[in-house]
């Protein structure tokens, strides 16, 4: 009888508790939390506030608009977790962008811990203190992390093992070979005087491969130059090696 798969645990930092689960509870990743594939804890950081307020955060240093967390009190809620909190991730648009391959690497390790910021985000001194690392979701800015560390866990745990049904339906999914994926058709056969590509009710699998390479190819050459750069650059290198 084979081990059963480690239990992936997620706890995050937050101001606001009473946001989460919110969709994590439900579909894949709600049923694998009951399933206990994976677990997930908050930490209200206003808890760990010393004075009677629960200050959590006080104005910048050098003037300017808004207002900063606290590295004392943030600290305070982190240290208080002890060795269960695993990699520390602060939700960052300054961070390493959150793609699929480091969404395997996260899937990989043991836990999270995911610090979401609020107003003008937090003291830098907490980061270098704590050895954080910071991850995005991408050029654009949120009111707070708590969004984001949801988009994070739900990228993750899919990847888990137990979660989907077939997983070998993840490898062909969008960014698994470095390209977006190819258009997808169910029944009806014809709607609105749009048929279906003939090659998919072909029933020959070596030209159906071959069309949804065409066309993930023909998609992300399109729509994300970008990533069509890397793509070829890493395809143009594997023929030299």
């Amino acid at each position: 009888m084979s081990a059963a798969a480690p239990v992936w645990r997620a706890k995050v930092f937050t101001l606001l508790p009473e946001v989460f689960p919110g969709p994590l509870g439900a579909s894949l990743a709600g049923a694998a939390l009951k399933k206990a594939i994976w677990t997930l804890e908050t930490v209200d950081i206003r808890g760990f506030a010393g004075d009677k307020h629960h200050t959590v955060d006080d104005a910048p240093f050098g003037g300017g608009p808004g207002m900063v967390m606290r590295p004392d009190v943030l600290a305070a809620a982190i240290d208080a977790a002890g060795g269960t909190v695993g990699r520390l991730i602060y939700l960052s648009p300054r961070g390493r962008l959150l793609d699929q391959a480091l969404a395997r690497e996260l899937a990989a390790e043991p836990a999270v811990g995911l610090v979401c910021g609020r107003f003008e985000g937090v003291d830098e001194r907490i980061l270098v203190g704590r050895g954080i690392e910071e991850i995005s979701l991408g050029d654009f800015v949120l009111s707070g992390g708590e969004i984001a560390a949801m988009a994070l866990i739900d990228t993750v745990v899919r990847l888990l093992p137990g979660v989907i049904g077939e997983p070998a339906g993840l490898k062909d999914e969008s960014f698994e070979a470095g390209l977006l994926e190819y258009p997808q058709y169910t029944r009806p056969q014809v709607w609105e005087d749009r048929a279906v590509p003939k090659v998919l009710l072909s029933g020959h699998h070596a030209e159906i491969e071959a069309w949804r390479r065409s066309q993930a190819e023909a998609v992300t050459r399109t729509r994300r130059p970008d990533l069509w750069s890397r793509f070829s650059a890493k395809k143009k290198g594997e023929v030299r090696s």
